[in-house]
């Protein structure tokens, strides 16, 4: 008898009876490993690995063949032909294009020169208001200035989950506002959301958000965050509730196949806050770094690939569409993030479901599309999940790309001791004791690392 014919109620009734006939039942998935990494059981069938004897072989799509099958062999090639290729293939395979009809940025300064850290440092707050509505979506920028600085300085950015840096106005409801509390806004962590549904009700992030502000200040940096969802929204319910739906057109329900995810999303929404920095005098708008975390790891990376005004590039434990090879099957996996959060993808990224080695790219060129500009990225001990060890790799597998363009790679393909940053060339790495954050660590090695291209003076 097929108990599939009388439904599910009929299903469960006949697993019953197996079980009192002594039938036994299957055993129960285990939900971590024996160190404490998740393990997820994706549709493909596919369970999450971190075991580095069973990652299997790969094949890296090699940055210098053309999608013809001419290979590139100088920085001209690279530059004008070979970069804007990977680039387009981002486009439209992973994090979507931008369409044409995305809406135009205005600024207004709400608060600006409000003396801050018992004056050592001087407070703006900019507000980017998204197209023509009135109520429609903005974000909030709040920005710290070294208050002995003499000319423009050079900014650090970074795209926060919660805590920005304080302002003394309050700021505007992000997207979905009205139907969510703020503290499930969003989660940092793509290791505590194993399901799309889980990710409806994530907890408040625990880690301390902001950089060390007195020490950025002091060598000559300005600093500011903006929020991420203040552009665009990060949840099943919310994901199409900011700048993305006001570029719909009518009638249009979602983003076309090839149009922008929400990572694309963000990543454009920071390149509007440096249109503004742009626009203020007391900022070097050419040298600005950009630092994020995590699923915001992400979103820095494609903004350093698609906006080459930004100078610097901090991806902080990005993992998987991040730095970490998508290839390489070694935790989060492109099937979890195709299944969990479709939304932060083109509509076309759902297609490599199951089939990773179909895709066109491969982390590596994500990370080379930036050069010769510098990248840093970083990954911890206790972040599995995040695979570490396979974003250092693709660091190296970016590093032919520097090498034509004349500037340094990581100079090393053995991944470096614990707690030993690799900041010498234009590609840097730490790989740090701890888990899903940035550390104090990490902060002070990337200050080392930006420095010699933003060249603060210290105030």
């Amino acid at each position: 008898m097929n108990a599939f014919r009388f439904g599910f109620p009929a299903a469960l009734l006949l697993l019953s009876i197996g079980q009192l006939s002594g039938v036994d039942a299957p055993p129960a998935r285990p939900k971590q490993d024996a160190n404490g990494n998740p393990i997820r059981y994706a549709a493909t069938g596919h369970a999450s690995n971190y075991d580095e004897a069973k990652v299997g072989d790969y094949t890296l799509p090699d940055p210098f063949v053309l999608r013809n099958g001419q290979r590139v062999r100088d920085a001209d090639g690279w530059m004008k032909e070979r970069r804007p290729e990977i680039l387009k293939l981002y486009q439209s395979e992973i994090y979507g294009r931008v369409p044409p009809s995305a809406p135009k940025a205005r600024f207004e300064v709400l608060e600006s020169g409000t003396s801050v850290m018992d004056g050592a440092a001087t407070r703006k707050h900019v507000v980017v208001r998204f197209g023509d509505l009135p109520d429609g979506p903005k974000a909030n920028v709040v920005i710290y200035l070294p208050a002995k600085a003499t000319g423009p300085v050079p900014v650090l950015l970074q795209l926060v989950f919660f805590g920005g840096l304080p302002s003394s106005l309050p700021p505007p409801a992000p997207p979905g506002a009205a139907s969510v509390a703020p503290a499930a806004a969003a989660t940092p962590s793509s290791t505590t959301t194993s399901t799309a549904a889980a990710s409806q009700t994530p907890p408040r992030p625990r880690m301390p958000e902001t950089g060390p502000i007195a020490d950025i200040l002091a060598l000559g940096y300005g600093y500011a965050t903006v929020r991420y969802i203040e552009i665009e929204g990060d949840r099943a319910d919310i994901n199409l509730s900011g700048v993305r739906k006001l570029a719909l057109a009518p009638g249009q329900q979602k983003p076309a196949d090839d149009e922008w995810g929400t990572v694309a999303a963000w990543s454009w929404g920071a390149s509007r806050v440096l249109d503004y920095f742009e626009t203020d005098r007391a900022i070097d708008a050419k040298r600005v770094g950009i630092i994020g975390h995590s699923r915001l790891g992400k979103t820095v990376l494609w903004a350093g690939a698609s906006d080459p005004r930004f100078a610097v590039v901090f991806s902080s434990c990005s993992g998987e569409m991040g730095a970490s090879l998508a290839r390489r099957d070694f935790g989060e996996s492109v099937d979890d993030m195709a299944a969990n959060f479709p939304w932060q993808f083109a509509g076309n990224f759902q297609k490599y479901a199951g089939h990773w080695n179909q895709m066109p790219v491969d982390s590596h060129m994500l990370i080379a599309l930036s050069a010769p500009r510098p990248v840093f990225i970083t990954g911890g001990t206790q972040d599995q999940w995040a695979d570490p060890h396979g974003e250092f790799l693709a660091e190296v597998a970016a590093g032919p790309v520097y090498r034509l363009l004349g500037k340094k790679d990581l100079g090393t393909s053995t991944l470096p001791p614990l707690d030993t940053p690799l900041v010498s060339g234009e590609l840097g790495f730490h790989y740090h004791t701890g888990g899903h954050t940035i550390t104090a660590n990490d902060w002070k090695a990337f200050l080392e690392f930006a420095g010699r291209y933003l060249k603060p003076k210290v105030q």
